[in-house]
């Protein structure tokens, strides 16, 4: 049987450039910051980095609200920095990813700054630009992630305009030719660089139809939850095929794809999508068809309030049913969106803070021997918990300052790393103050002590990796069986020409043992 290609096995190491490492002295991660740590990412065993968006931006959400696509946002450092950080990656073995936002860009992009100046300019219709009812209220019902109306009014061109975040957030309109072009040659910019993939963020909030747009649906089988972010009005809503998932947004799926594969070295395509519950299986097929991207991100292991483990079963079971045999799913149990599995997962499954590390180790090891790709996240090697500590006056997420002091949003996910625990700030930055505030409880779990001490989560998945990589059955083959298991065990075999595999994952004992059959 012939390898696989090097994505449909990758264990991604996911960096959040503001929090992983400060060179400058500013309080704010840079790209030279991860070009000085990429060593320690190496020695972990994983098979490349994705980076989260650097690009020349406003910040109003961190990055994902893009003014430059060909430059670096001065406070993360220029276009040489890069050039040296992934060929430094490079040499040390490991691919690069970057992280493309195609469906918004930042209403201080020169694209949307003549845009809204009239309705007959050159990039006029770039944007979702629409009329208002004749009452003079928004086209639509739909309602933008981050609170409120998904419409704001541009009194210059007396029309509104969409945005599925922030105001400051504008939707492209991929129904024009002219924007898909352009996505493209960003790609190749970046792919002559040397870029080995992309990771799309929020692909399927692409707009690519035209006027006049449908309503929502009301989702009858909302229910309102405990915490605030399942209590948002966004979520009473049933968006796929209007204002989501529209199906001109494949489009897009199959320009970017031909542009990836007209490079050598297998050029990796991983999209970020959601879907209405009942949908979400048959959008990540319909993204991920052939001719299409190479890969989805796996949402369902990111629930809020984690899942227990029939939880676990179940949505791994559902991903095996829709995709065994290929490596078009990419899972993860943590990212810079949701809150750390250590805690995440803890409550779920029934543990207390003295199993933490262990608990985060079994996962790891269970996200890796599934089928495709996984996605780890920054501080998951050292079993790093959520800070729920932060003060109110400290939150920089605009989600977080929406709803805070009940919700602190997304930044307790994203408090910088800790290097070293003897040293300022954890070795993170030499600044009197760091863009958020330094996790005193992380201090026990800095990177690079981790690293040193050999019982560590750090090292033994490490450990895990080297040998994850000698085993045909998890690098040669895709195939698994069905995923079964008692009452507090996970069990599956991973199934190869050359060897079957069974693994078994003990949440009693927090114990993984893998066996040839």
């Amino acid at each position: 049987m012939p390898d696989l290609k090097w994505w449909e096995t990758a264990v991604i190491y996911q960096i959040y450039p503001r929090s992983f490492q400060d060179s400058d002295g500013d309080g704010i991660g840079d790209l030279r910051g991860i070009m000085s740590r990429l060593d320690y990412v190496a020695g972990l065993g994983v098979d490349a980095i994705w980076i989260s968006p650097f690009f020349k931006s406003p910040q109003k959400d961190f990055g994902y609200d893009v003014s430059d696509y060909r430059d670096i946002n001065p406070e993360y450092g220029t276009l040489a920095d890069f050039d040296a950080l992934i060929d430094k990656a490079h040499g040390l073995g490991l691919k690069l990813m970057i992280d493309i936002v195609p469906a918004h860009c930042s209403d201080q992009h020169a694209w949307f700054q003549e845009s809204r100046q009239s309705r007959d300019n050159p990039k006029a219709d770039w944007f979702h630009w629409v009329d208002p009812l004749p009452d003079g209220s928004a086209p639509t019902n739909w309602l933008s992630f981050f609170g409120g109306r998904a419409w704001s009014f541009e009194p210059r061109r007396q029309q509104y305009y969409l945005h599925n975040f922030l105001p400051e957030q504008p939707n492209l309109n991929h129904a024009n030719p002219e924007v898909q072009n352009a996505f493209v040659d960003i790609a190749k910019f970046w792919f002559d660089r040397g870029v080995d993939g992309f990771r799309l963020d929020a692909v399927h909030t692409i707009n690519a139809d035209a006027p006049p747009f449908k309503n929502n649906k009301p989702n009858l089988d909302f229910v309102l939850g405990e915490l605030p972010q399942q209590q948002q009005p966004f979520f009473r809503q049933l968006k796929d095929t209007a204002q989501l998932n529209q199906p001109s947004i494949q489009g897009f799926s199959e320009a970017f794809r031909a542009c990836a594969d007209s490079y050598q070295g297998d050029r990796f395509l991983m999209g970020e999508v959601h879907g209405d519950d009942a949908n979400v299986v048959q959008v990540c097929q319909t993204f991920t068809a052939e001719g299409r991207l190479h890969a989805t991100y796996n949402f369902d292991l990111l629930a809020w309030d984690g899942l227990d483990v029939e939880g676990l079963r179940y949505t791994l079971n559902k991903a095996v049913a829709a995709f065994n045999e290929s490596g078009r799913q990419s899972f993860s149990f943590s990212n810079h969106d949701v809150p750390r599995s250590a805690t995440r997962q803890l409550g779920a499954l029934g543990l207390d803070a003295s199993q933490c590390q262990a608990m985060q180790l079994l996962l790891l090891k269970l996200e890796t021997s599934m089928i495709g790709s996984t996605c780890v996240y920054q501080g998951e090697e050292l079993g790093l918990e959520d800070v729920r500590d932060i003060p109110v006056d400290q939150i920089q997420d605009p989600w977080g300052i929406e709803f805070a002091p009940v919700f602190l949003g997304r930044d307790t996910c994203r408090t910088p790393m800790v290097w070293r625990a003897s040293q300022p700030n954890g070795g993170f930055s030499s600044a009197n103050r760091t863009w958020l505030p330094i996790s005193a409880q992380h201090l026990s779990h800095a990177g690079l002590d981790e690293a040193e001490r050999p019982v560590s989560v750090y090292n033994q998945f490490a450990k895990f990796l080297k040998w994850r990589k000698s085993q045909p059955a998890m690098m040669h083959a895709n195939k698994v069986s069905e995923i079964t298991g008692g009452e507090r065990s996970i069990q599956f075999d991973r199934i190869s020409d050359q060897q079957t595999l069974r693994c078994t994952f003990d949440f009693d004992t927090l114990t993984a043992t893998f066996e040839e059959v």
